[in-house]
């Protein structure tokens, strides 16, 4: 008898519309999955980029309506950004790691660490001067999300809510889970054992991340229109995870 060959599968949504803010985001999408004829299977994984579920929540800011702070001013001066939009990223950010021109690196109020605190102009309509902010709790919005479409299809999936980022000594973006709900985010290998019966003493797998950067294979970054796609294939044995778990403690963090 041959032996079993792993697959895994990626399916993107099409036909998905503008989302508005109010918009029921499990709706569209679980009607984008009957249009494409898919049937939902234990340990499918939907992802979906935040950029869907930040217009749903209505996370636009009016830069025309934002009033810099001298901090903010000074930033812009240094960055050559607007100063209303530094301000916008200001508020949006723990702390400013880095900058330099045309970039700041910060520190999100969620923990994540990119450029910009994840605001974004692009793919955003009524202009320049409207900005998105990120969901305001990325893995609330997840366990929502997972939990209306298990309702709905009667099977219990998971759903992660990607974003593009850049990595510290490396060009180039990927995928990364904002949020994540119904599978262990984070992966804790440690305690099994290797293909020599060595035990895994440090490993740990980024699962909800590897996720959401296959998902980018098909989204694409640029006018693809694809804000969801299917992940079937992967399945796993440890208990579920929120994204927030792939968030390193500061005492941990050696680069800053």
């Amino acid at each position: 008898m041959a032996a079993t060959r792993p697959a895994v599968t990626l399916t993107a949504l099409s036909g998905i519309p503008a989302v508005q803010p109010g918009d029921d985001i499990a709706a569209i999408l679980g009607d984008a999955l009957q249009d494409a004829g898919l049937s939902l299977r234990q340990h499918d994984v939907l992802v979906v980029t935040h950029k869907i579920i930040s217009k749903a929540e209505g996370r636009f800011v009016d830069l025309t309506r934002v009033t810099p702070s001298s901090e903010a001013r000074a930033l812009a001066a240094a960055t050559g950004k607007s100063a209303a939009l530094v301000e916008v990223i200001l508020s949006q950010s723990r702390e400013v790691v880095r900058f330099r021109r045309e970039l700041i690196i910060s520190e999100h109020l969620s923990g994540v660490v990119m450029a910009n605190a994840g605001i974004d102009q692009s793919n955003v309509p009524c202009g320049g001067e409207r900005v998105l902010l990120l969901p305001e709790d990325a893995d609330a919005s997840s366990a929502a999300l997972r939990s209306a479409l298990n309702a709905r299809f009667d099977v219990q999936i998971a759903v992660v809510i990607s974003d593009s980022v850049g990595r510290a000594w490396r060009n180039g973006v990927v995928g990364l889970a904002l949020g994540a709900a119904g599978l262990p985010a984070l992966q804790d290998l440690r305690g099994r054992r290797d293909l020599q019966g060595r035990e895994l003493k440090v490993t740990q797998v980024a699962l909800a991340d590897e996720f959401a950067s296959a998902a980018e294979l098909l989204m694409g970054e640029a006018d693809e229109g694809l804000p969801a796609v299917l992940v079937r294939g992967i399945s796993w044995r440890e208990p579920s995870v929120s994204a927030a778990a792939l968030i390193r403690d500061p005492e941990q963090d050696l680069f800053r």
